[in-house]
């Protein structure tokens, strides 16, 4: 494909994970409300353990329309997660073959269930993150928290650790289609892990020791049961040449010589 090809099918992508993406917001408004209940139970425990009073607030005129807006693009993301995820994929591999269409339908197998996974650790993480970083507060003091922070803390931490969960699925994705072989990625396993605990360690406050390894252990085993299922394919790819080799050995013409 010429580069005028790819931008066009780019922007074909781009088209279709937006569509989606706006369906599901159109569902995540009506589910705002709800969600918001949610995101508020983790300040409502710390106020009662610290034995304060704890809301939401808003700094703004436009800040509570904000909010919802920005709850409901987030639950569209989430939502529309199988569309956006297969427009990623198309756009790697424009032409599949037969082959390639199974490996497709196995990404979709383990890519949505992992993204949703991660968003769930990320949501059961970041009570405990408020927890903590709440008590520093002395107690003669208010701890005074924008609605807006508050969402964008907890947005990143469940968005960005449901993207992580499936950057396995890619690697394996990739192994298959031939981009990058088994050896390449366990050799990086030193590397993957620093940006593990490098990402784990930006995602949750540093002094969270216990949040971030939550976070890292099952990203580090995802990675390394990467590299098992590329090993496995990789020795299957190798013993499928060789027999292939063997058979037409076998199978190749006797020369003829004729007086």
């Amino acid at each position: 494909m010429t580069l005028g090809a790819h931008l066009r099918e780019f922007r074909k992508r781009l088209y279709f994970a937006a569509i989606g993406i706006i369906a599901g917001a159109i569902a995540g408004w009506f589910l705002a409300d709800f969600i918001l209940d949610a995101l508020r139970k983790p300040i409502y425990a710390v106020a009662q353990q610290q034995n304060r009073v704890a809301t939401l607030n808003y700094d703004g005129i436009s800040s509570a329309f904000d909010l919802k807006l920005q709850i409901a693009l987030t639950v569209g993301m989430v939502v529309s997660s199988p569309v956006w995820l297969y427009q990623i994929w198309a756009f790697f591999v424009p032409a599949m073959t037969r082959r390639e269409v199974k490996y497709a339908l196995g990404f979709f197998l383990t890519a949505i269930p992992l993204f949703l996974a991660g968003c769930y650790a990320g949501w059961l993480v970041f009570p405990h993150i408020v927890e903590l970083m709440t008590s520093f507060a002395p107690a003669n003091d208010a701890t005074i928290i924008t609605a807006k922070s508050y969402f964008d803390f907890v947005l990143k931490l469940v968005i960005v650790v449901g993207v992580a969960f499936v950057l396995p699925v890619f690697l394996v994705l990739l192994n298959f289609v031939g981009v990058i072989s088994a050896k390449t990625i366990l050799k990086s396993w030193r590397l993957a892990i620093l940006l593990i605990a490098l990402f784990t360690a930006i995602a949750t406050p540093a002094a969270d020791v216990l949040s971030m390894f939550l976070l890292a252990i099952p990203m580090v085993a995802l990675y390394f049961l990467a590299v098992a299922v590329s090993l496995l394919h990789d020795r299957r790819k190798k013993r499928r040449q060789l027999d292939a080799e063997s058979v037409d050995i076998v199978e190749a013409p006797q020369g003829l010589t004729q007086i």
